[in-house]
């Protein structure tokens, strides 16, 4: 019965690494997305601005 109550009563915690793969899954989502999105073509508007230095650039075979 003790083992049982143990159980239930570790069970009942928050789930810390199931939430941490959610976040670590968010951020590099974001931060790929961000990539892709800047080495895309620019939207209207866009055109004369210059690449963020943070922001890696990828040869393409149209350039």
């Amino acid at each position: 019965m003790n083992l049982i109550l143990a159980v239930a009563e570790t069970a009942s915690h928050f789930p810390v690494s199931f939430t941490a793969v959610y976040v670590v899954g968010f951020i590099a989502a974001v931060t790929l997305g961000s990539i892709a999105w800047y080495n895309s073509k620019r939207p209207p508007g866009w055109e004369g601005k210059e690449r963020p230095d943070v922001v890696p650039k990828v040869e393409t075979k149209e350039e």
